[in-house]
């Protein structure tokens, strides 16, 4: 006795149901084994082995008694997550300087990083779509286009968004984007531009024209990322550019990107690109654990 060949759809709404347990508004426990029992026939399970169970004691515990047990031994649920802690002898340095600029010289302070890579392909995300009818996202067998890297920077003391599009990362393509970030200030007074420290940030070339021209390179630390105040500016980029888009050719999505940038500089103060900001500051911060890597204050 085994159900009926599945359909693909009929197979992946039980593939659903068995993984998230039901989905976030169906928790039913019930539908949950029965869409189980249905997927492992599918799958080639007999009677037996479906519906075999553990011979032995049933132990039972209150969830009252499960509290008290999991709040003597300091455990609580939580979700895993990724740490590393930065090896950079200077971190604290780098940290404070970071700092220092984005309280003392906003005006011109620039941060800067590359964002990609930029990929011609169908993503997913979120839209209005006809009640059961969802969007569905087009076979990818093939990618001809190859990636671009967005080169993009932001002025903190004017709080606007810039950036170029280069067909890879390099020192060469850098350097276009410092002297472009100099062009912007052309007073010959000093200015800085925090990065993080891929090799390429740190040549020789770079730390020539830079000391030439009055640009500071501020780095953050290894593992460090999360302090370069351009990081927030991605998830609203991603957010308008990318997610739920189709784009068939790499001029497509430059252009869309270019439009969300003149947008953003019209646009600093909207009320979703600032909402969709903290809400990614708060998770690189969550990820960091601390505020500008500052050692934790200790209880008195």
């Amino acid at each position: 006795m085994k159900v009926r060949r599945l359909s693909d759809e009929e197979g992946r709404q039980l593939q659903r149901i068995v993984r998230r347990g039901g989905g976030k508004t169906d928790k039913s426990i019930v539908k949950w084994r029965r869409a189980l029992v249905a997927l492992s026939s599918a799958g080639g399970n007999d009677v037996a082995v479906i519906l075999a169970t553990r011979k032995g004691e049933r132990v039972t515990v209150s969830r009252e008694r499960l509290r008290q047990i999991l709040a003597e031994e300091g455990i609580t649920f939580q979700r895993t997550k990724t740490w590393k802690e930065s090896p950079d002898p200077r971190r604290e340095e780098k940290l404070s300087r970071i700092e220092c600029l984005l309280e003392h010289e906003r005006d011109r302070t620039f941060a800067f990083d590359e964002f990609g890579p930029l990929a011609i392909k169908p993503e997913s995300g979120s839209c209005w779509a006809e009640k059961s009818r969802p969007q569905r996202l087009r076979a990818n067998y093939h990618k001809p286009h190859g990636t671009r890297q967005l080169f993009a920077w932001y002025s903190i003391g004017s709080d606007r968004l810039y950036g170029r599009i280069e067909p890879r990362k390099g020192a060469v393509p850098t350097l276009r984007a410092l002297k472009a970030i100099r062009a912007q200030v052309p007073d010959g007074e000093a200015i800085y531009v925090i990065l993080d420290n891929l090799n390429h940030h740190e040549g020789p070339m770079l730390r020539s024209w830079c000391q030439e021209n009055a640009v500071e390179l501020a780095f953050t630390p290894t593992y460090g990322s999360w302090a370069n105040p351009i990081e927030a500016h991605f998830g609203p980029l991603r957010q308008f550019t990318i997610a739920n888009s189709d784009y068939q050719s790499h001029t497509e999505l430059a252009s869309a990107i270019r439009k969300y940038i003149r947008w953003r500089k019209a646009n600093t103060r909207d009320p979703e690109v600032l909402a969709l900001e903290r809400k990614h500051r708060a998770t690189l911060r969550g990820e960091a654990q601390r505020r500008w890597g500052q050692p934790r204050a200790r209880a008195a």
